[in-house]
């Protein structure tokens, strides 16, 4: 700015240097035709324009003082103004950078009250299942009083119950010494010589001996009539395992019990008379590259023999059997084999069975 304002000064002291050679030299023939006319003006004159030129120019140094004055001023004021408006920019981007924030604030406070209004509906929903609960626990309560109570009840009639049987008991035993004496009465009257009393009293005892004998065959014809056969499931597709150990299994849908000895809700069969039994049982399974079909025969708890097969796909069956000696009360059941599958449906692929070959 300053190369500026000082070109135009230039520029002016040139022209008016210029313009006083010209006057000069316009000055010099006028009095060189006047020779004499007026030598002390032009001396005076030529004193006079270098004072005058020496005077403005004193002033433009001066003014060019001022202005280069006034030029710093004004770039102090520029450069102030300039970092007030960086500043300002600052400002504004930090306000923007505010407003974001905010925005994102607000927006972050909307989550956590819809959130929060979740969880409030959450909590009233848990509220309503407590309270569902605690009178579904009054119910239950009020059930178990209930059944305490008639359990009570049953206590006071078994109470009753065992009190009535030691009184028959007891008027047994009365009824048992008056026989004794009855009995003794006979004696005396056969050692009378009641002749008739006392075949009477043979034919009685003959025909008790006859009857005992028929009950005793009688018996002893039922006990002999054991067998039963049963599949593992009545209609159904039922799968059942892999299980980590080994689980008893339970043949609920029965094609024959003769005898009773099997029960379809243990899966047992107990040995009603000592004797020899045999055992069938049969295992069928889908193919399953990971799991296998089995199922163990148990005597008691000793293992007695398995039924295995295992195959990726399709499917298949296994069976196995054996011949057992059984006292009065030994059990025998099936277990499925550790990580095993056995199946059964409608068509009973999977059973097992058993009878009393003969009495010992």
């Amino acid at each position: 700015m300053e190369m500026t304002m000082c070109f135009p000064l230039l520029l002016l002291i040139c022209s008016l240097s210029t313009a006083q050679l010209q006057s000069d030299n316009d000055i010099v023939p006028h009095h060189a035709e006047s020779q004499e006319g007026e030598p002390t003006n032009v001396s005076e004159h030529q004193q006079t324009f270098p004072q005058d030129i020496h005077a403005v120019l004193r002033e433009m140094s001066a003014s060019l003082a001022e202005q280069r004055v006034e030029t710093r001023h004004l770039q102090r004021e520029n450069e102030a103004q300039a970092a007030k408006l960086r500043e300002l920019e600052l400002q504004k981007t930090e306000m923007d950078t505010l407003k974001l924030q905010q925005q994102a604030q607000t927006a972050k406070l909307e989550l956590q009250k819809t959130e929060l209004e979740k969880q409030k509906t959450e909590l009233e929903k848990q509220n309503i299942e407590g309270e569902k609960q605690k009178i579904e626990g009054e119910k239950q309560k009020t059930e178990l009083e209930k059944q305490k109570t008639e359990l009570e009840k049953q206590k006071t009639e078994g109470d009753k119950l065992k009190q009535q049987l030691q009184e028959q008991a007891a008027e047994l035993i009365t009824v048992k010494a008056r026989s004794t004496v009855t009995e003794n009465q006979v004696e005396a009257l056969k050692r009378d010589g009641e002749v008739q009393a006392a075949e009477l009293i043979t034919v009685k005892a003959r025909s008790n001996v006859t009857e005992n004998q028929v009950e005793a065959l009688k018996r002893d014809g039922e006990v002999k009539q054991v067998a039963f056969s049963a599949s593992l499931s009545a209609s159904d597709s039922t799968t059942i395992g892999p299980f980590n150990t080994e689980t008893n299994l339970v043949f609920t849908y029965v094609f024959s019990n003769i005898g009773n000895a099997y029960n379809p809700n243990t899966g047992f069969f107990i040995a009603p008379v000592r004797g020899a039994y045999h055992f069938e049982f049969y295992v069928h399974g889908h193919g399953d590259p990971s799991h296998p079909s089995g199922a163990v025969l148990f005597k008691n708890g000793e293992r007695v023999c398995i039924a295995y097969q295992h195959q990726p796909s399709g499917s298949a069956k296994s069976s196995n059997g054996a011949t057992l000696l059984l006292e009065v009360g030994d059990v025998v059941f099936l277990r499925l084999w550790q990580n095993s599958k056995i199946y059964d449906d409608e068509n009973h692929h999977s059973t097992f069975s058993g009878h009393l070959l003969f009495t010992m």
